[in-house]
């Protein structure tokens, strides 16, 4: 009998049945990175690689109920959380991860794969993941548009910059904030390379970390989750945050270099293409 040696990630997150998002990504992801992957399911999809067709919340009882059992069994080195539907979900879920604190948490909590939410439930999710995940995050990832939705929950005026917004989110008790898709030249005041974003880490200390990559056309889906959960699977190693987002971003362009179409939707992310390339014919 072997002891389980590889670090243990639970994911919380919705079941795509195109394995292009949610738990079955993740659980690729991690895999593919040398850890072994726990997936709580918070919404079964009905869906493609080109839309998702229908949604099932899975009962917030049930959400709780999966990860409890598995975390009286086993010990996680890691939490990744994505996609929630409602605010029971994150209460539910928050009230989980309040007895790790231990363990790194990764929060994405936004997904363009879930159908959308009307305004005031959608209002309702995210004041309640800023009010009881993010204080929880050791590293919360959201595009700057995300940020901006977010931020709305807060906002009565007064600064409305990007950096007082990142500011807001530390304060809570997150201990990193990674903005994806925000300009290359934003850091520095330079001009920026044609077809370039960056992803921009910040902590305690201000900026941490600007990188910028080449844009690649696509269209994509699951390239968001692709990094976080890297960045979980990473951290999940021993990797501090700066060193994770780094490797993570180095993976992930590497993934959607090498993605691939399964139908007739977008292209997916190949998050085992480093180990393809060394398989026998």
């Amino acid at each position: 009998m072997q002891i389980q040696t590889s670090p243990l990630i639970l994911s919380f997150g919705a079941a795509d049945p195109a394995g292009a998002t949610g738990v079955q990504a993740d659980l690729a992801v991690f895999s593919a990175l040398a850890c072994t992957g726990l997936s709580t399911t918070t919404a079964l999809l009905i869906g493609d690689s080109a839309r998702i067709e229908d949604v099932q919340e899975v009962d917030p009882d049930w959400v709780s109920d999966q990860a409890r059992v598995l975390l009286e069994d086993m010990t996680v080195a890691a939490f990744k959380v994505g996609a929630l539907t409602n605010v029971e979900q994150v209460a539910a879920i928050a009230e989980i991860l309040s007895d790790y604190p231990d363990a790194p948490l990764i929060l994405d909590p936004f997904s363009s794969r879930l159908p959308a939410l009307s305004d005031d439930d959608a209002e309702e999710v995210m004041t309640a993941v800023r009010q009881l995940l993010v204080p929880q995050a050791t590293l919360l990832m959201l595009s700057q548009v995300e940020l901006g939705r977010l931020a709305e929950t807060w906002r009565e005026g007064g600064d409305e910059s990007m950096e007082s917004d990142i500011d807001h989110l530390l304060a809570l008790g997150c201990e990193f904030v990674l903005v994806t898709g925000t300009s290359a030249a934003a850091a520095q005041g330079e001009s920026a390379a044609p077809n370039t974003l960056a992803n921009t880490l910040y902590g305690a200390d201000g900026l941490l970390s600007h990188d910028a990559w080449q844009h690649m056309a696509g269209p994509f889906i699951g390239a968001g989750g692709t990094l976080s959960a890297a960045i979980a699977a990473f951290m999940a190693r021993g990797a501090d945050a700066v060193d994770a987002v780094a490797t993570a971003q180095e993976y992930t362009v590497g993934a959607l270099a090498h993605a691939q179409r399964y139908g007739m939707g977008k292209l997916v992310p190949n998050r085992f293409f480093h180990l393809q390339q060394a398989l026998p014919i």
